[in-house]
This record gives structure tokens, C-alpha cells and sequence, in this order.
């Protein structure tokens, strides 16, 4: 789900920016492969699933480690989401502002929960997201054929990895351990 992909996108997109200025091509979005732009495409509902549950756990967790876990990834996503709109339209895509079903149901889902079971099922989700998260840019990294998007996603690997251990250690305090969550699939 790309749930925390876009935090390091700044630092990415001024990159890109810079790299694109003289010559680096049109950023048409003809010339990207249907995988780049799928990519994109869910980095973008990645990004607003996270505000979105981002905000939710800060309304409905009990734990205040859960509620800062929460209000950091709607502050990372935020500003990240920001900023893949502007690589986007650099590439002349326009990117879902709205989510998915699938993750719309998601979403639904953890929002009937509130105080402790919310706290749980929302670091379950997150820890399983962000294990997913990391193996997808790791392919990522290597694979995409766009340059600027190959760039982004391993400038923003490092990050995914960051928002991974702060979401099992989150997890490991409030009792909602990850390791056999395979249950709940």
C-alpha cells in the first residue's frame, strides 16, 4: 500500500528538479512504463490512506505512543503528498485523490475500533503495511525504468525502514506483537 513511502520526497524531488532542468527529458507520461506508473498510482493512496489513519488514531487511541505514531505519519504524509503531486505533474500524471475500495474498507474497518483494540489493530495493520512497504521499494530501486523515480524510491528506502521499526516498537508496547498476525489476513 505504499503506506509511508513518501516521506523523504523533498529531498527527492529537489533532485529531480534539479536533474531535469537542462535536456533530462519531457517527464511525459507516455514515457513511463506502466509498472512506474503504477507505482505512483499507489504511492499516491498509500499516502492519503496514511493521513487518513493517521488521523483517526490520534482521535481514537488509547496508547499516546499510537496517537504520536499516528500524527507523524499524517505529518510525513502530508507534506510528502505534496510533493509526489509535483513529480507527478512533472511526468504529466494525475495522480487518485481519493482512496481505493479496497482501502477505503481498510479504513472503515479500523475505524469501528477505539481505545486498546484500535491501538492494536492499527499497529498490526502498520507493521504489516511498512514490511510490505520496504520489500516493494527495495525491488523499487532497482527496477523502475523512469531515473527520477528509481532516484525517489531509493532516496526514500531509508525512511520506510525508519517508519517500519518505529511501527514495531509501537506495536511491542501496546501488546499488538507482529509476529503472528498471519490470523488476520
Amino acid at each position: 500500500m505504499f503506506l509511508c513511502l513518501v516521506l523523504s520526497l523533498g529531498v527527492a524531488l529537489a533532485k529531480t528538479e534539479q536533474g531535469t532542468g537542462s535536456g533530462g527529458g519531457t517527464g511525459a507520461a507516455s514515457a513511463l512504463s506502466t509498472t512506474d506508473r503504477a507505482f505512483l498510482n499507489e504511492a499516491a493512496i498509500g499516502g492519503l490512506m496514511e493521513v487518513q489513519l493517521g488521523q483517526i488514531a490520534q482521535q481514537k487511541a488509547e496508547s499516546s505512543d499510537v496517537k504520536d505514531f499516528g500524527s507523524r505519519m499524517e505529518k510525513d504524509h502530508s507534506s510528502a503528498n505534496s510533493a509526489l503531486e509535483k513529480l507527478a505533474a512533472q511526468k504529466n500524471i494525475t495522480l487518485p485523490t481519493e482512496l481505493d475500495t479496497k482501502h477505503k474498507m481498510i479504513l472503515n474497518t479500523l475505524s469501528y475500533d477505539s481505545g486498546a483494540a484500535f491501538d492494536k489493530a492499527y499497529m498490526r495493520d502498520m507493521v504489516k503495511d511498512h514490511t510490505e512497504d520496504v520489500a516493494k521499494f527495495k525491488k523499487a530501486s532497482k527496477s523502475l525504468k523512469d531515473p527520477d523515480l528509481k532516484n525517489w524510491a531509493t532516496t526514500t528506502l531509508p525512511t520506510l525502514e525508519q517508519h517500519l521499526d518505529l511501527a514495531k516498537s509501537t506495536a511491542e508496547k501496546v501488546g499488538a506483537s507482529s509476529t503472528k498476525t498471519d490470523k488476520s489476513e
